[in-house]
């Protein structure tokens, strides 16, 4: 099976702090895998680079076989490639719905994206509402994104990322913020949402990585150090001592 996410020697600098050093990842579609590094390791910058938000300084990202390079975060987006923030980016003086209406007009502006029935005007309010439905966001529909509480704000975050029927989908800490009854609750919705979709999520939580990831990518000074099933990586010594450390054993 051909990979759905390439990336080929990417390499990313800022001044001579090193974000990113050659890093080579392939990705099969339909993958669950869990990005995990120290603050500063490498992976929201890996993210960034995937999305649009930040280019790399020399190397190749492509998804499905179609550069995402040099294009801008809405481009990518429009080419199958959907992500969530740490911090969610809502519109906030709007209604959860609108929220998702806006991001469905994002990728519909492109003409390619008419060939997803979904997106097809008649089409965009059921696939609304079904999304209110997935994300158990449907009692909040009507109630502006400045006033939602966290956990629902990071699920509407990420549901705006879904709406738009993406092929792979980038999530940066999707727990963060929210309390410790919530973050099974918020993670068991997502990857139901989800299911079909490729999936990488930036993680601290290692009980999420454990229970939600099929592989994991260790990030240490903008480097991978380690890549495999869960259990092999969160047992790796190198991973122990510049990963999970004295906090999270």
């Amino acid at each position: 099976m051909n990979p759905i996410l390439v990336a080929s020697g990417v390499y990313r600098s800022f001044g001579a702090v090193v974000a990113a050093a050659d890093l080579n990842v392939s990705v099969a579609p339909e993958s669950v895998v869990g990005l995990i590094g120290a603050n500063g390791a490498g992976k929201t910058t890996f993210i960034n680079m995937v999305t649009g938000y930040l280019k790399p300084s020399s190397g190749s990202i492509r998804c499905d076989g179609a550069e995402l390079t040099a294009l801008k975060p809405r481009r990518v987006t429009q080419l199958g490639v959907s992500r969530s923030f740490q911090i969610p980016q809502l519109f906030n003086t709007l209604s959860v719905r609108e929220n998702l209406l806006v991001a469905v007009g994002i990728v519909a502006a492109a003409a390619h994206a008419w060939a997803h029935s979904e997106l097809r005007p008649a089409h965009v309010g059921p696939a609304t509402d079904e999304m209110l439905e997935r994300f158990g966001l449907a009692a909040y529909r009507d109630r502006p994104a400045g006033l939602l509480p966290e956990g629902v704000r990071k699920l509407l975050d990420v549901a705006m990322a879904l709406v738009v029927r993406p092929r792979v989908l980038l999530l940066d800490e999707p727990t963060s913020g929210v309390s410790a009854d919530e973050k099974f609750t918020i993670m068991d919705l997502v990857m139901g949402a989800a299911r079909g979709v490729t999936v990488l999520f930036v993680e601290h939580d290692m009980d999420i990585v454990g229970r939600y990831a099929r592989r994991v990518l260790a990030f240490a000074d903008g480097r991978i150090i380690a890549d495999g099933e869960p259990a092999a990586v969160l047992a790796d010594a190198e991973v122990r001592r510049y990963v999970i450390g004295e906090a999270h054993a």
